[in-house]
């Protein structure tokens, strides 16, 4: 008999004419698998990414992109204001200096950081081998250099928007 068979150890006598009988003992099924359970819709139930960290950096990364290049497409607009009207230009930036403005320029420092820690993680998960297996891990690394970098960014801009720094 082959070691890789399973028997269930149930005998089956087997009479052959002459007086003699064979033991036999039957294969056993395999056992079946686990059902897996399929993604559910947005109706109450999960699906397969809802509230996760896949979810949650998916967002989050494609929240940064969208302000990020509205960001760009704002600067480029008033950069190139100065060749239409210097006087508008100069009220322009004036309006950039107000606490308001540098609050969302934290924004901005923030957003930075997390897209592009989170690209290169996105990186990582798509062209190493072991990492959708890490993408959780990674996501929280993320996160975790985004606060540590605006912990040591935070203090000396807000600083200097709130408090007229150098």
């Amino acid at each position: 008999m082959a070691s890789d068979r399973h028997y269930s150890g149930k005998a089956t006598s087997v009479f052959i004419p002459g007086g003699t009988s064979i033991v036999a003992s039957a294969p056993a099924a395999p056992p079946s698998p686990a059902p897996v359970p399929a993604p559910r819709s947005s109706r109450g139930r999960s699906t397969l990414y809802r509230g996760t960290e896949g979810m949650w950096s998916w967002v989050l990364h494609r929240i940064t992109g969208v302000g990020l290049f509205l960001f760009l497409l704002v600067h480029v607009l008033d950069t190139a204001m100065v060749r239409v009207s210097p006087e508008v230009y100069n009220d322009v930036i004036g309006t950039y200096k107000t606490p308001i403005m540098g609050v969302m320029e934290a924004g901005l420092v923030a957003a930075v950081i997390f897209h592009a820690f989170n690209g290169i993680r996105i990186i990582l998960v798509d062209f190493l081998a072991k990492g959708p297996r890490y993408q959780r891990v990674m996501f929280w690394v993320v996160i975790g250099l985004t606060v540590v970098l605006m912990a040591g960014f935070l203090p000396r801009h807000l600083g200097n928007v709130f408090g007229g720094g150098h």
